[in-house]
């Protein structure tokens, strides 16, 4: 009380220079060390209230036009609940879809962190890079394996995701035991059947995409597919996964808000859910690279005028007869011999009978229907035709 008295003298003191004394604002101000506005202010309380008004006034404003309306706030607090996922902008976007008044994003963020509901991730001096984006869907197409399928048995299963680069239209999520070419190339051609050939494909340099780099250079089975297909193939330069960076976006969506902390019963209830999800994702879920438009809203409105080509299959079932085919047993070691010249198939088909495609240029190895490799011939002549069993017996 004796400090609330003497700020008040103080102040008294300095309205009775000014309206007594005849001293200037600007000379009391100087002597009690404040700015001129709050002599004016204490003068204005003065005039009104007398000395009472010289006691501490509250600073608070009476009206605050940038405060949330309670009911905003409180939607606010239950979409992030509902929804951890979802930032001040899907918030906010939630909200005028709801006919709400939505804030400001800084006005959502700070509502959250007051709750507590804010996840501060470490920010990350990220490369400088070219944003860049095809002009319409089915230009191009971002293909990649994920992980992170847990199944019942303990297993980890895989899935071949596609994304259309203009729209961020999901193409492909399939699911499959083991990332082999003749799983990841059903699914290639599935996706073609359901949504057209595209007229290219962008990959990293995974085994099961390309094998243009081994030694010898070969085609595997999702190279010539492209070919026939007249796609073309078009590979990242080694550690760049910004080329293909709409695609490992999904992967980060797909982990955080589908695959994390789930154990599915079976592959195909894992493909089902799957389903469900990318489902939602394509046709209900905003994405904020399109003004948050959803991704089918750019895909399906797609130009159609231009018919896309029929879908070519591989003849990969045709009958294995005539001069250019030959059986050849695999040996311990995983390898084939044809007219003097080895070739490495993999010590896990030891005991399989393959065929081999014999041409000008080229040996074909197949394993029933997967091609495994396509390499160089170096050899010449008639190639000898012999009998070829499996370990069980004649095949």
């Amino acid at each position: 009380m004796i400090k609330e008295i003497s700020k008040m003298e103080q102040r008294y003191d300095a309205v009775l220079m000014v309206i007594k004394d005849g001293f200037s604002v600007a000379e009391v101000a100087r002597k009690f060390s404040v700015s001129r506005p709050t002599i004016y202010a204490w003068l204005a309380h003065y005039e009104q209230e007398g000395i009472d008004g010289l006691r501490n006034h509250s600073t608070r404003p009476s009206h605050s036009p940038n405060r949330i309306d309670p009911l905003v706030e409180a939607a606010v607090v239950q979409m992030r609940l509902a929804h951890p996922t979802w930032g001040p902008v899907r918030i906010g976007h939630e909200l005028g879809k709801n006919g709400l008044e939505a804030p400001s994003q800084a006005t959502i963020f700070r509502v959250l962190s007051r709750r507590g509901l804010t996840t501060l991730r470490p920010r990350k001096r990220l490369p400088t890079y070219k944003r860049w984006e095809r002009g319409r869907s089915m230009e191009l197409w971002q293909m990649d394996i994920v992980g992170g399928v847990l199944t019942s048995t303990g297993t980890e299963a895989k899935i071949l995701t596609g994304i259309d680069d203009h729209s961020r239209f999901i193409i492909c999520a399939g699911v499959m035991a083991r990332a082999t070419l003749r799983p990841v190339c059903a699914h290639l051609v599935a996706a073609f059947e359901r949504h057209g050939v595209p007229e290219e494909i962008l990959t990293d340099n995974g085994k099961v995409f390309t094998a243009r780099f081994g030694h010898p250079d070969s085609e595997t089975l999702f190279d010539r597919i492209c070919r026939e297909n007249g796609i073309a193939h078009r590979l990242t330069a080694p550690r760049s996964p910004t080329t293909t960076g709409k695609i490992e976006r999904f992967h980060r969506t797909l982990r955080e808000e589908f695959l994390t902390g789930r154990v599915f019963a079976s592959l195909a209830t894992a493909q089902r859910e799957i389903d469900d999800f990318v489902h939602n994702y394509n046709t209900e879920r905003p994405h904020q690279a399109l003004n948050m438009a959803v991704p089918a809203s750019r895909f399906l409105h797609r130009d159609d005028t231009a018919v896309a080509p029929a879908l070519v299959r591989p003849a990969i079932r045709a009958d294995r007869v005539g001069p250019s085919w030959v059986s050849r047993t695999v040996n311990i070691n995983g390898v084939i011999t044809v007219s003097g010249q080895q070739a490495s198939v993999g010590k896990n088909r030891c005991g399989k009978v393959v065929d081999v495609k014999v041409t000008e240029g080229t040996l074909e190895v197949y394993d029933g229907a997967e091609l495994i490799k396509a390499i160089k011939r170096l050899t010449t002549g008639d190639v000898r035709k012999k009998k070829a069993e499996t370990r069980e017996g004649r095949s």
